[in-house]
């Protein structure tokens, strides 16, 4: 297995406690080693949305330790894709990257029933992003 990933992803939304949480998850647990992940908030809060948890709990993903970071210009340019959820205008642009904007439903608020929907959809979308991903991979060999 190689030790290099072949991508980057940074997966952002305004409290970095939902849907982001919950792409990261999808993609740990998809792509293993294969793709790095990162997930930030533009205004991080306190803690990952319980209901969250609980939605991915259920599919077999824990995400009940992952902390909402604040999102940094580091982030940014360390990543090869940048995938927003609803940050706005907060999301910093470099050449380069690859910038997907995912409109999703904000989980905030919601019971686990309201949040299944919405990580359904992500799990979808994520591993279409796998696939492009490992796609791109392969034509570069």
């Amino acid at each position: 297995m190689s030790s290099n990933p072949l991508a980057s992803v940074l997966f952002v939304c305004v409290h970095n406690a939902g849907r982001s949480q919950m792409a990261a998850g999808f993609l740990s647990h998809l792509a293993g080693d294969r793709v790095e992940v990162r997930s930030a908030g533009s205004i991080p809060g306190d803690q990952v949305n319980p209901s969250a948890v609980e939605a991915m709990k259920e599919v077999g993903i824990d995400i009940s330790e992952a902390e909402p970071k604040i999102l940094t210009t580091e982030a940014v340019q360390g990543s090869d894709y940048v995938i927003t959820m609803g940050c706005g205008d907060a999301c910093p642009i470099f050449p380069g990257k690859k910038y997907l904007d995912w409109a999703l439903e904000d989980p905030a608020g919601k019971g686990v029933e309201a949040v299944r929907p919405i990580r359904d959809e992500i799990k979808t979308r994520v591993e279409a992003l796998v696939a492009e991903i490992d796609a791109a991979a392969r034509s570069q060999d």
